[in-house]
């Protein structure tokens, strides 16, 4: 086993620890001292569920009497009402009531599905995210955003509601094919430029070791990305300011993700792609030099992810991305805001013309 390791997210009364180690989904003392209930409901995937499902029953055993399983279809097309209420379904037909744990065991599909669950049944149930991929490890299991798509955009309907505990148990990372693997990457990658530059050198240094998987590299990415989060979250748990940066690349990549249709594009592809134009408009508004929007546009190459633009509209691209970022949780008053990297480990939030925001959709 790895040393365990525990980053705490500092919110007052509604602190919480997440616990980084191999070993811990077996482990029942994992899931000790949480709150106290007769009744647990495990929400999980067709694909994460066959290998941890009853691993994860088993170590809720000693805690609760009674665990309850509900497994959703994979993918980002399903992070819909329909399986909101698939879990409210089980829950009401087995009269679950308000102390019922949920643990969200899978991605960050199932875990923000499984948050926005516990926000809404009966006006807050306790929940605990138990993520089974990198990407949900070093960024959506953190934080306490939770919600669900619309046809329209994404992530629009949903709640901040925080976990009572996140459990991170490296092992599960051995089982991601290579290319969920990579989208969990494009979101280690992103806190070196918007939040420390000394672990940007350490991810270039390391890419190679962390693409193959090498248990020490993997270990330190998940802690350190989670350290960085816990220090934004506990700033700004709400995104009223400094929380926004964590949406470096989000911007284009949330239009790529509606644009394409959701579950064509992984959200970490679709991430990397966007890292990638949102460190070129940051070139071309006289921020970084052309050497950074290089180095950045390598790693993610060297991860594995795209760094090039779908065309979303033959006719219009351009305007066809303007049309879906304006819809962005970001946008206000229809005026898009960027995230930007004013130097390396420095990320703001910024306006940018719409000529500009062209000239980098057309690849200039």
């Amino acid at each position: 086993m790895h040393p365990s390791h525990t980053v705490t997210i500092e919110l007052a009364d509604r602190s919480y620890p997440i616990v980084i180690s191999s070993g811990l989904l077996d482990d029942p003392s994992s899931f000790a001292h949480l709150p106290s209930a007769s009744a647990a409901v495990i929400v999980t995937n067709t694909t994460v569920g066959p290998l941890y499902g009853q691993r994860l029953e088993r170590a809720l055993g000693p805690q609760f009497p009674v665990v309850h399983t509900v497994t959703l279809p994979d993918g980002e097309q399903y992070k819909t009402w329909d399986s909101i209420a698939a879990i409210f379904d089980v829950m009401l037909r087995n009269a679950c009531d308000r102390s019922t744990v949920l643990f969200a065991l899978g991605g960050g599909v199932v875990g923000d599905i499984t948050g926005f669950a516990a926000a809404c049944y009966m006006r807050g149930v306790p929940f605990v995210q138990v993520p089974t991929t990198l990407l949900a490890q070093v960024d959506s299991s953190v934080g306490g955003k939770t919600g669900v798509n619309h046809p329209l955009g994404k992530n629009m309907i949903g709640a901040f509601y925080q976990p009572v505990r996140v459990v991170c148990d490296l092992d599960t990372l051995a089982t991601l094919p290579q290319r969920e693997l990579a989208a969990g990457l494009s979101e280690v990658i992103k806190y070196g430029p918007i939040a420390d530059a000394v672990f940007l050198d350490w991810i270039e240094q390391n890419l190679d070791a962390l693409v193959s998987r090498s248990p020490q590299a993997l270990a330190y990415a998940v802690r350190r990305s989670c350290e960085l989060k816990a220090q934004v979250v506990g700033q700004d748990e709400r995104e009223s300011g400094l929380r926004a940066i964590l949406n470096f690349g989000h911007t284009f990549a949330h239009a790529i993700e509606a644009g394409m249709g959701y579950g064509a594009w992984l959200h970490g592809e679709a991430v990397g792609s966007g890292m990638v134009q949102a460190v070129r408009l940051s070139h071309r508004l006289g921020y970084v030099d052309e050497r950074f929007v290089t180095r950045l546009t390598e790693m993610v190459q060297r991860a594995g992810l795209p760094t090039a633009l779908p065309v979303l509209d033959e006719a219009d691209n351009a305007g066809r991305y303007l049309e879906l970022m304006r819809r962005d949780k970001k946008a206000a008053g229809g005026a898009i805001r960027f995230v930007l990297i004013e130097r390396p480990g420095c990320a703001v939030v910024r306006q940018a013309p719409d000529a500009a925001v062209r000239a980098v959709l057309g690849g200039s």
